[in-house]
């Protein structure tokens, strides 16, 4: 299957999975921040792995947070944000400005990032009725760069499309912006397409 030539209709199908995950996951992180968080997914893009490294911002230092994705697609999940961005969720979840990231506040980040892929399989289990779980999270800072070789090389053969969802918080009239990354293992992608009918 040819990733570069999706039709609207495959593209459509994967901005609403996208766009169902972001609400699931708004309304979780609004309880856990205690106000209003609203989080929309603007772009989707299946892209060559190789073309995220050619990207600009490739060797800003970032926060992910990777989760292994288990059952019957099976990859992996990062999801990464600046660490500005991840710096201000932190202070407002401990209470205090962080200027650094500590243990405790990579677990605040941990959770977070629990909560988003959560949320995001859960979409993609719901409207293709495929099992779907997931491993504990791990917390990662480091240069995007580095992070995605890791976490390609680490977790063995998979896919050379990965699906990108462009995340944007709004908080107290603050955008923040991430991205979403879905590494799947060869015949993944396929899987919810043929799920979804639009294969």
């Amino acid at each position: 299957m040819d990733y570069c030539e999706l039709s609207s209709i495959q593209l459509d199908v994967l901005q609403e999975v996208g766009n169902i995950g972001a609400g699931n996951a708004a309304t979780a992180l609004s309880e856990l921040l205690n106000e209003k968080v609203d989080m929309t997914v603007p772009a989707v893009n299946i892209v060559p792995f190789d073309d995220i490294f050619s990207e600009t911002g490739v060797e800003k230092v970032v926060v992910s947070v990777i989760v292994r994705v288990l059952g019957d697609i099976p990859g992996n999940i990062l999801f990464t944000i600046e660490k500005s961005a991840a710096l201000s969720i932190i202070s407002k979840l401990l209470g205090a400005q962080q200027l650094e990231i500590t243990e405790l506040g990579s677990s605040a980040i941990c959770e977070i990032g629990n909560i988003i892929a959560g949320s995001f399989m859960n979409a993609i289990a719901k409207l293709t009725n495929l099992i779907v779980k997931a491993s504990v999270p791990a917390v990662a800072v480091d240069m995007m760069a580095a992070i995605l070789s890791t976490t390609y090389i680490e977790s063995g053969q998979f896919d050379e499309y990965v699906l990108d969802l462009e995340t944007q918080f709004l908080q107290k009239n603050t955008k923040m912006n991430g991205h979403f990354y879905y590494i799947p293992m060869p015949g993944s992608l396929e899987k919810i397409f043929n799920s979804l009918g639009v294969n």
